[in-house]
């Protein structure tokens, strides 16, 4: 579907921006990577990127493609410009990387220049367009990882704000919005510090790693004064097996119970800030941001019997239906029903989905977010052992409704076969309106 707009002039989407040779946005080219000593370190085991998703027209609608040259696929762009940023909405993209970073931007004008430059580096990665060419005696000007000419391929910028920036350095706090707060930990939590929040989010999406790689680098280059990394996790999506959402790596299937995205009314009322409420009036069009990152015990979990996989879960295993519904060819799209089962007989109260979303009067408010998660594998992990899980990432309106979920979630039978070790909360900036625009102008101005 496309990325959603209100109704009216300022809904409407902008032309592209014409920066299309990489330059800065006022002329200047972009001379970036010239310093070899920024490519040393930087770029991060990464993870093959995995086949399964259709193409997207527009903000999020699948739409078949015919299987081809890889470089036509690749010329697929996402909208930039919007009332809301694209890589919320947006169907999820095989590829991801989730960076925090620290801002070091001396003073106020420091941190709208990060944000402008954060805005055109976005806006031509998006786009796509051919790179400043150098004379040969020069360091060239990107890293050529995309070959002569920057395609596309589906790449979505999306950044949000954490706690932090809020601080009393630029002088934000009485615009810091109203639920944002710093992560604390839940009662099985193992967060490790240097894995957690951060000042800004960046999620970077893309259809293939080199693309998702090629705009982290590019971001780190032009914006190394500003701004430093503070921690990084990179994410697959799997293919479906056989059909519907992709599994995790504990063999279920992810992301069952997510709004309707071709639903407007739904989306306003559990993604989307609206304008006129508690929230300041810069933060209408954006949301909060949740990225949980999930390590599962992976070897504890395979000596568990498929059964009781099943009720830990609430879901059939196969087909990621209810656990009411036998038949293995079941659709995972059939709703939970716990009013025959007030004991928790058929589906445990203590199960992952039924903690979730209780589907009580007292929870209906707490209950829906939209889930855009990832698995990851870092192994080996410290001890040598395998390292791989979830980085769950969730968008809500309001940053309650998932603290409320999660909470409900400290008692879940899953617990013994997870371990949170990092992540944050964050709120995702309101969209790039036209090339005018900027990320957090209407923050900073």
């Amino acid at each position: 579907m496309s990325e959603q707009r209100p109704p009216g002039p300022e809904g409407e989407d902008k032309d592209r921006a014409d920066s299309s040779d990489g330059s800065d946005g006022d002329g200047c080219p972009a001379a970036f990577f010239a310093r070899r000593s920024f490519l040393q370190g930087t770029v991060a085991t990464g993870l093959a990127g995995a086949a399964g998703v259709g193409l997207l027209d527009g903000g999020g609608t699948a739409r078949a493609t015919a299987p081809g040259d890889r470089a036509a696929e690749d010329t697929e762009a996402i909208p930039f410009h919007g009332y809301h940023q694209a890589g919320i909405v947006t169907l999820p993209q095989r590829d991801a990387t989730f960076v925090a970073f620290d801002v070091t931007a001396s003073d106020r004008r420091a941190l709208t220049d990060l944000f402008r430059t954060l805005t055109t580096r976005a806006r031509f990665l998006t786009a796509g367009g051919t790179p400043p060419r150098t004379p040969p005696d020069k360091p060239p000007s990107d890293t050529g990882v995309l070959g002569p000419k920057v395609l596309p391929g589906e790449l979505t910028v999306t950044v949000a704000l954490g706690a932090s920036l809020f601080d009393d350095r630029f002088g934000l706090g009485p615009e810091k919005p109203v639920q944002l707060v710093t992560m604390k930990a839940f009662a099985h939590d193992d967060l490790d510090p240097a894995l957690s929040q951060g000042d800004l989010l960046v999620q970077i999406c893309a259809k293939n790693r080199d693309t998702t790689v090629y705009a982290l680098l590019d971001i780190l280059f032009h914006t190394s004064g500003a701004m430093k990394q503070r921690w990084r996790i990179n994410g697959t999506r799997n293919p479906s097996r056989p059909v519907g959402v992709p599994r995790d790596w504990f063999g279920f299937k992810d992301g069952i119970a997510n709004p309707d995205l071709s639903d407007m009314a739904q989306l306003n009322q559990e993604v989307w800030v609206q304008p006129h409420t508690d929230e300041p009036a810069w933060a209408a069009g954006g949301t909060y941001q949740v990225l949980r990152i999930v390590h599962f015990r992976l070897e504890k979990w395979q000596e568990v019997p498929l059964e009781e996989q099943e009720r830990i879960f609430g879901r059939r295993k196969v087909s990621g239906a209810p656990l009411y519904a036998e038949d293995p060819d079941a659709s995972d799209q059939l709703d939970p029903i716990y009013t025959n089962d007030p004991q928790g007989l058929i589906t445990p109260l203590n199960s992952h989905v039924r903690l979730a979303n209780p589907q009580t009067p007292e929870t209906a408010s707490t209950s829906a977010i939209l889930r855009r998660s990832y698995d990851y594998d870092r192994s080996p992990d410290v001890r040598g052992g395998l390292d791989l899980g979830h980085a769950f990432c969730c968008f809500q309106r309001e940053l309650n409704t998932y603290i409320a979920m999660q909470t409900r979630l400290e008692d879940e039978a899953l617990v013994p076969y997870i371990s949170p070790r990092g992540g944050g909360y964050f709120f995702a900036l309101p969209g790039v309106r036209d090339t005018q625009d900027h990320y957090a102008r209407g923050l900073l101005s």
